[in-house]
């Protein structure tokens, strides 16, 4: 969450005998989301906050793990990812992608995709360099760029479809930025970009020579008819593109913290220097046991859309039942609900409310925007049928709890 000039001067107060933190923390908060976990945990809640699900992964990479465990797999891997691994990585991208990827050039393999975005980053920018976010964001995307010395330019994405104003484009690419971050589809909107619109940002990008740092771990996750466009094979988009992904979302692994990068050959040579000194390297046996999901046949990937579908039209009944106002996504597995109706003087509030007395929690929205937007609470529905229709019993009787 990123703070107010007021905050920011609260959180660097300091013992008189302590030395002064590094001052660019004093920019924002710890996560909210895992804070609202750990609200959650502390109540019994159902946890419709943190973005990850309460069942198993396939059985063939449970399989797989088991036998990694005894395999010669508990040393450091290659650096930059397990040559096994970035062989399958590669093929997979280019199966759904077409992409020409060469495992040994295009990709480097993270600590999951919160360190890609960090090492995607810190290739791209300089100190004092700008980037452009859409807002609302995923929370890590402004602390990257601070991070990394940067300055976060925000561009409004507008509800109910939460698309971008051109003319908001225009007057931020003016500002010369080294970068701009598109998550695709969208964390926490559950928007898919266009083709039309990823264009437009690929031609504004190509005019002002800037990156394009692409999030995409939903790729998978997309409701009918909408259709996930890889930035990285537009026309011309290869050699700006930066895509940062993970296998967590698809695979349901988000415990492994796998992820990677994927560019163009001189800036994985550079992105590899960061993530060296950043983490050394990924969980060697977890690489192994991966690549059994990576080999998973097509069917895999529409069974995995069929079960997502299923899951969204039954939280959205639920949400229906309840009256509050809601965005239906078209990709992710999060929705952003409306809590206006309830009376609440801001989003922080009645998400602990939800917590303490409902039980069931979810994020406040505000921590996703840069806007003054308070009125809005993001829950995620990657959950068993279970677990979903117990919040629905909660989240149905609202009035009760009021």
């Amino acid at each position: 969450m990123i703070l107010t000039a007021v905050d920011r001067a609260a959180s660097i107060d300091k013992a008189p005998d302590m030395p002064a933190t590094a001052s660019r923390l004093s920019a924002f908060t710890e996560s909210v989301i895992r804070g609202t976990t750990r609200l959650a945990n502390q109540h019994g809640a159902i946890n419709l906050s943190q973005g990850f699900p309460d069942f198993d992964p396939p059985e063939e990479i449970l399989a797989a793990l088991e036998r990694a465990t005894r395999g010669p797999f508990h040393q450091y891997a290659v650096t930059w990812g397990a040559p096994r691994f970035r062989d399958a990585l590669a093929a997979k991208i280019r199966r759904f992608s077409g992409l020409p990827i060469n495992p040994e050039e295009h990709l480097v393999v993270t600590c999951g995709s919160t360190e890609a975005m960090m090492v995607a980053m810190m290739t791209a920018c300089n100190p004092g360099d700008k980037v452009i976010v859409f807002s609302p964001f995923y929370e890590n995307y402004a602390a990257d760029a601070i991070l990394s010395g940067a300055e976060p330019i925000y561009v409004p994405l507008h509800p109910p479809g939460f698309g971008f104003d051109p003319a908001d484009l225009t007057k931020a690419f003016e500002q010369k930025p080294k970068a701009i971050v598109v998550c695709n589809p969208s964390n926490p909107t559950g928007k898919v970009f266009t083709r039309e619109e990823l264009l437009e940002i690929l031609r504004h990008a190509q005019q002002h020579d800037a990156f394009v740092i692409t999030d995409e771990p939903y790729e998978h996750i997309v409701y009918a008819p909408h259709a996930h466009v890889h930035f990285a094979a537009l026309p011309g988009a290869f050699e700006r593109t930066i895509t940062c992904n993970s296998l967590s979302k698809t695979y349901s692994i988000t415990g492994w913290r796998l992820g990677y990068v994927q560019a163009a050959p001189e800036v994985i040579a550079q992105a590899r220097k960061v993530h060296d000194f950043l983490t050394v390297g990924a969980a060697a046996p977890l690489q192994e046991a991966a690549i059994a999901g990576l080999e998973l046949p097509q069917s895999y990937y529409a069974g995995l859309r069929d079960i997502y579908t299923a899951k969204r039209e039954l939280f959205l009944e639920i949400l229906r039942k309840t009256g509050l106002p809601f965005t239906e996504p078209q990709g992710a597995y999060y929705v952003m609900v409306d809590i206006s109706p309830l009376g609440f003087a801001n989003d922080t509030e009645a998400s602990e409310w939800f917590i303490r007395k409902v039980g069931v929690a979810g994020v406040a929205g505000s921590s996703f925007f840069r806007e003054p937007v308070n009125h809005l609470i993001r829950f995620h529905f990657a959950k068993n049928e279970e677990t979903l229709r117990a919040a629905g019993e909660r989240l149905t009787r609202l009035g009760e709890f009021r």
